[in-house]
């Protein structure tokens, strides 16, 4: 990753109040990887929440077995290559992930179970970005959320605060969901857009 890129990030990693901004930052990134490569040919989406880990865990529930259940937190760190593989791959399956401020994935394949009243979310968006912004509302937690067209939404406080379009090509066919005054940046690797404040 470019300084410029690192930059870029940590501008909208550290507004927000209540996660660790390194450990959002390291899931943006990896979610602009799981939005570029896809998997197995494919564009998948997926959801990570960051933070407040407790009351995420209380406001969802499994979908399946959960495959990062039993494992030991130094085994899970998303500072790990092999994690950061290890959560690719398990990104096809449906739900969400859990990570802790630390970095800790706890959990994977999770039905993110919050109220959705009072969420007003732009159209063209769907059920995993409304997921993605209701847990944010009930829990202290910052979501990140990959779209199977590629583009990653941040949402904090059950609203979309920035976008982050990892392909160039994008970019020019994009108008953004944020009903915000836009700061837009950009670098060679990806523009981001947020909230002016």
């Amino acid at each position: 990753m470019s300084d410029s890129t690192s930059d870029l990030l940590e501008e909208i990693c550290t507004e927000r109040e209540s996660v660790d901004s390194s450990t959002l930052e390291q899931i943006v990134i990896l979610a602009v990887e799981i939005a570029r490569e896809g998997r197995e040919g494919r564009k998948i989406g997926t959801i990570f929440t960051v933070g407040d880990s407790e009351a995420v865990l209380e406001h969802s529930r499994p979908m399946i077995l959960d495959p990062l259940k039993g494992h030991a937190s130094a085994d899970t760190s998303i500072k790990s290559a092999n994690v950061r593989e290890t959560l690719k791959e398990l990104a096809q399956l449906d739900g969400a992930f859990v990570i802790d401020n630390r970095g800790t994935a706890l959990s994977a394949a999770r039905y993110l179970d919050a109220d959705t009243a009072g969420i007003d979310m732009p159209l063209g968006l769907g059920s995993r970005h409304m997921a993605g912004a209701a847990i944010t509302k009930h829990t202290g937690c910052v979501s990140v959320v990959v779209s199977t067209s590629a583009i990653v939404r941040l949402f904090d406080n059950g609203e979309l605060v920035a976008e982050v379009i990892p392909e160039l090509w994008i970019l020019n066919r994009y108008s953004s969901h944020i009903d915000a005054p836009l700061l837009t940046r950009s670098d060679e690797q990806m523009t981001v857009l947020s909230r002016m404040e």
